[in-house]
């Protein structure tokens, strides 16, 4: 059992939660159409650990949101629990961006497949079952009208995230249900991040990079002057 900080960057949504052996002690979140986690980021966690009366060195272990999503996010997630970890002499534990979010839908008898935006129809997701088992792993799919028919002929699906407002208009099938409420969030990463604790499974600090999925490509210079 441990005291967990985690931290969520991978789309516009930079969150901070505080788990205490599997359970929220206190949550933060913002956000920020320009991505502005690299100047939000440190204060969300400061904000966070003194509204809950701990300490840095109290802390047993970071998890970090570990893709797939923004590439700039992801990398300032990482950069800031790394920096966390090596100061504190902390494990760091990696957890699914996903898998975080679909989470908040499990046990309501559905299939449950998690969404964030990629370009035009793109999308990175993932199926899971109603406890969470993976059917689908995580992937870029482009959707068009028979994107998840496999699944979705057998039963309702849930579709969530921040990719999933743009598919709504070509998923059609009576088994598609897109719940547009569920936002990300670091409180979903809490009580993944204590099962991974238990096991001792973490990242090795060095080596370990996010899942971006897809290669970055960088945009047009902005002019200077």
């Amino acid at each position: 059992m441990g005291l967990i900080l985690s931290l969520e960057t991978a789309t516009k949504v930079c969150s901070v939660s505080l788990g205490r052996d599997g359970v929220e002690v206190n949550t933060l979140s913002l956000t920020a159409d320009q991505y502005s986690h690299s100047e939000k980021l440190n204060g969300l966690i400061v904000d966070l650990l003194k509204m809950s009366g701990v300490e840095l060195n109290s802390l047993d272990a970071i998890a970090v949101s570990e893709g797939p999503g923004s590439y700039t996010g992801l990398r300032i997630g990482t950069s800031s629990a790394k920096g966390l970890c090596y100061a504190l002499d902390l494990p760091m534990i990696a957890i699914n961006s996903l898998e975080a979010l679909a989470i908040q839908k499990r046990g309501q008898g559905v299939l449950i497949c998690p969404m964030f935006d990629a370009r035009r129809m793109e999308v990175y997701s993932a199926i899971f079952d109603e406890t969470l088992n993976i059917l689908e792993p995580t992937t870029a799919t482009v959707i068009d009208e028979n994107s998840y028919s496999e699944f979705l002929a057998k039963g309702h699906v849930c579709f969530i995230g921040p990719g999933a407002e743009k598919c709504q208009s070509t998923l059609t099938h009576q088994n598609a249900i897109f719940d547009l409420e569920v936002q990300v969030t670091a409180k979903g990463m809490i009580e993944l991040a204590e099962a991974k604790f238990e096991a001792k499974d973490f990242v090795n600090l060095a080596y370990f990079e996010p899942f971006y999925l897809k290669d970055f490509i960088a945009g047009a210079p902005k002019k200077m002057f």
